[in-house]
Order: C-alpha cells, then sequence, then structure tokens
C-alpha cells in the first residue's frame, strides 16, 4: 500500500488520516498476473480498477480479421481498466493482459465509490484522473484524425518513450494504427536523420 499512499501523496496534498489509510489497506488487494494473462477479457464486465505497480499491461480489443487493435498501454503508475464497462456495468469489448509479469492493487466498484465519498484525498485523485484521462483522449483522436504516421510516432517518442522500450514494434505499430512495414520504414528514416 505504501506506493498507493506514495502515488495519492502525488496527486493531491491532502492529508491521509490513519482510519483513511486503514479503509484504504482494507479495499485495495495486491494481485499478480504472469505473462499474458488476462486482466479482463472481451464480453466480462469489467468490476475492478488496478494500478499497475509493476510491469506492463496492454488493452485491445480484436476485429473479425484476428486483428488487435490496442487502445492503451500502461506502466507503473498506470490505471488499467475498461472504463466504461466499469462505470455502466455493461459488457467489455476489449481484453487487457499483462505484457511483462505484472503487479496491480485493485479495488471493485462499490468500494471505490464508497472510499471517493469518504475520502477527500480519494476524491481529489478522482477528479485528476478523469481529468487527464480526458485530455489523453481528445489528444488522442486529434493525433488520428490530423497528424501523420510519423508525427504520432515522433510524439510517443518525446511522451512516452518507456513504450517504445518496453513494448515490440508490432504493438507500437498497432497503438499507432499503421502496419508495423510502416513503422519500420519510419523508425528508419528518423534514425538516418538522427531523431
Amino acid at each position: 500500500m505504501e506506493r498507493f499512499y506514495q502515488y495519492l501523496r502525488h496527486y493531491t496534498s491532502h492529508p491521509l488520516e490513519e482510519n483513511e489509510q486503514q479503509l484504504l489497506a482494507k479495499a485495495f488487494v495486491l494481485r499478480r498476473f504472469r505473462r499474458k494473462q488476462y486482466l479482463l477479457q472481451e464480453g466480462d464486465i469489467c468490476r475492478h480498477l488496478s494500478l499497475i505497480t509493476k510491469g506492463a499491461m496492454r488493452q485491445y480489443s480484436v476485429d473479425d480479421k484476428g486483428v488487435e487493435h490496442i487502445v492503451q498501454f500502461g506502466i507503473e503508475n498506470w490505471w488499467m481498466s475498461d472504463r466504461e464497462s466499469f462505470e455502466l456495468g455493461s459488457v467489455s469489448k476489449y481484453n487487457i493482459d499483462a505484457w511483462e509479469d505484472t503487479e496491480v492493487l485493485q479495488i471493485g466498484y462499490d468500494d471505490w465509490w464508497t472510499l471517493r465519498n469518504a475520502i477527500p484525498a480519494m476524491r481529489i485523485l478522482t477528479a485528476e484522473m478523469d481529468k487527464r484521462h480526458s485530455i489523453a483522449a481528445q489528444k488522442r483522436i486529434h493525433a488520428a484524425i490530423t497528424l501523420t504516421a510519423e508525427e504520432r510516432y515522433l510524439e510517443m517518442l518525446q511522451h512516452q518513450p518507456a513504450f517504445v522500450q518496453r513494448f515490440p514494434q508490432n504493438m507500437i505499430a498497432s497503438y499507432l494504427g499503421i502496419s508495423p512495414e510502416t513503422l519500420s520504414r519510419i523508425r528508419k528514416q528518423a534514425f538516418l536523420r538522427g531523431d
């Protein structure tokens, strides 16, 4: 739980009372996932929010032709869930699995909302998470409709270099919405330019 308390202190200066720490410790569960083990499978309902404390995960859908479309990567201090499924109790259209051996702190829907309403620091954290998620989604949509494939790759290199180091090229290409061959060409051109 100390990792979570550090995470919470990073996003809010509101101190936690002793009883609030105890409530949080009871609500969060540490879970471990082996590489390629599912956190969530398409067709299930997402019942937990999961904060990655160690490792890396990906969220993706698979189309009728069996092609994976990655919508999110997650590494340490990133939350993984299908927010639509979690909030609405709807069936998920996504898979979330561990790309590396991964540890997460997991909290269920009822505990999340109870603690959000009971602990001021959790309200602040929720507002910050929602703000960051909204901004990230807006940037992702903007990039998809206005930037070239090369610009999207260079933006990822600038803002999320850990993704390029921890996920294979075919997954990076899927996340960027391009073919692995196009990404290979872009990387080669960037290397020749010294980017």
